[in-house]
């Protein structure tokens, strides 16, 4: 058998017990849903999501005024959708890395870095005060270099962050990245040691559910709100069994269609997918040298990001970032075998020390992507709804700060998240298909060739660099 076939047995083999399910959620610890709103409700805040965005929304409002009447509704269970189903990585980035801050609001970038330390911080801190066990480990993260041109390109932009008083990121050549994690396609790294934590976000999200419960904010699950209009001073929302009347409204739909229509143009879903092994025994981790449980993710277009869990096992995710034409939203979307046998096969190319481990579950989900990759926001119905959408795979930190944004625009009052040029402005819009799925499997495929041809960038994509654009996984 040629050495291709084989590798891609070994890798069909390790699949086989594989569960089509995301390992975070069949956790034992799950809570009971809450039942559907029946009938009529009224509050003076109503929150429509309960993954993060709308957990956290709901929380910071009730800590900032304990007499504000909240009320959240999901369509489904909390935390099932992209919160529980990501791979656990908490960065301080609000802004999807530093580079992407840079390039598109440098001005302000040494502000949205703090306000990043400022909310990492504050979310460490939610997690002991309402004791939140959700296996959070402050271990940071390392952006790896598998070809030698990204090993040039991470040297030059440490030195650049270096040179602009960005000192929390450490550069790591071959030597000294193996005797982190030892695999033969690492040749160096920048190793950012404080600005990321690992969590097991399901946990995290019913955490926030019973932090929210106890703070007296009313959960109705099964509960999805089916369209939105002005009710008096206030604003209506209809359920399949009832209505809801709230002062004010915050949106923390994120994927899902908005309720405010002309922001859905802003977003589309991309369909992410993951591995998660079995646990490995102490000869197989120590095999690989991993002792201090860093989040890693490679440096290629088309990425790989993976990580330990509490007992063991490694996370194994990302790479193909799947498009559905027209933007649908499908069940049948959230497994991808051919991804799957592809993200095996990368896996033991990574990790060939362990031959022979298998993988417990594969699942994916879709990722509420924009233009630039990181939150937008704003308001709608005269300042009584607020919004926020577009966290692009990083909103695990991130929905934190954008739920403080959220409350601060239903506030009506200037504040410091609310001057910054990032809350103010908006990404560029998708086009209306065909054009999206031309332009998009356009720049994945460049993409691809990019990577396969030392980092070097075609046409089309400096053509979408100049615009500020571009797409990867």
């Amino acid at each position: 058998m040629a050495p291709a076939a084989m590798r891609r047995t070994t890798a069909a083999q390790s699949l086989a017990e594989a569960r089509p399910v995301s390992f975070w959620l069949e956790d034992p610890g799950k809570p009971e849903t809450r039942p559907a709103l029946t009938g009529e409700e009224t509050c003076d805040l109503l929150v429509i999501g309960g993954g993060y965005s709308g957990l956290w929304t709901a929380l910071l409002a009730k800590e900032r005024d304990p007499q504000r009447d909240v009320v959240l509704i999901e369509g489904h269970e909390v935390g099932w959708a992209a919160s529980g189903r990501n791979g656990g990585f908490c960065a301080a980035s609000l802004t999807h890395g530093l580079a992407n801050g840079l390039a598109r609001w440098p001005g302000e970038i040494q502000q949205l870095e703090q306000l990043g330390e400022e909310n990492l911080d504050a979310i460490e801190e939610a997690v002991t005060r309402y004791g939140i066990d959700c296996d959070f480990e402050r271990t940071g993260e390392i952006d790896v270099a598998t070809q030698p041109h990204q090993v040039d390109e991470l040297r030059e932009f440490h030195t650049e962050i270096s040179e602009r008083g960005f000192t929390g990121v450490e550069f790591l050549d071959r030597d000294a990245i193996r005797a982190e994690v030892d695999s033969p396609t690492f040749l160096g790294g920048l190793y950012d040691r404080r600005g990321v934590a690992m969590l097991h976000p399901a946990k995290l999200a019913w955490g926030l559910k019973r932090a929210c419960l106890d703070l007296g904010v009313r959960i109705y699950e099964r509960t999805r709100g089916l369209d939105l209009a002005a009710s008096g001073a206030g604003m209506a929302v209809r359920t399949p069994y009832g209505r809801i009347r709230a002062r004010h409204v915050a949106l923390g739909t994120n994927i899902f269609p908005s309720l405010v229509k002309r922001v859905r143009p802003y977003t589309v879903p991309v369909y992410d997918y993951a591995l998660m092994t079995e646990p490995l025994t102490a000869d197989q981790l120590a095999s690989i040298g991993w002792k201090n449980r860093q989040g890693l993710g490679d440096s290629a277009n088309q990425f790989h990001y993976f990580r330990l869990t509490a007992d063991h096992r490694i996370l194994w995710g990302g790479y193909d970032a799947v498009y559905p034409y027209g933007g649908r939203l499908s069940a049948d979307l959230d497994h991808g075998p051919d991804t799957y046998l592809k993200l095996a096969e990368h896996f033991f190319t990574c990790f060939p020390q362990l031959a022979g481990v298998g993988f417990s579950h594969a699942w994916g989900g879709a990722i509420d992507t924009c233009t630039r990759f990181s939150a937008f926001f704003g308001t709608a119905h005269g300042g009584r709804v607020s919004y926020a959408a577009g966290y692009t795979g990083l909103g695990v930190g991130a929905t934190r700060f954008g739920a403080d944004v959220m409350l601060d625009l239903l506030s009506g009052v200037r504040t410091e998240r609310t001057a910054l040029e990032m809350v103010r402005t908006k990404p560029l819009p998708f086009p209306p298909e065909p054009f999206a799925w031309a332009g998009i499997g356009l720049t994945k495929w460049s993409l691809a060739r990019s990577d396969a041809q030392g980092g070097r960038r075609n046409l089309w994509l400096k053509s979408m660099d100049k615009l500020g654009l571009g797409f990867d996984s």
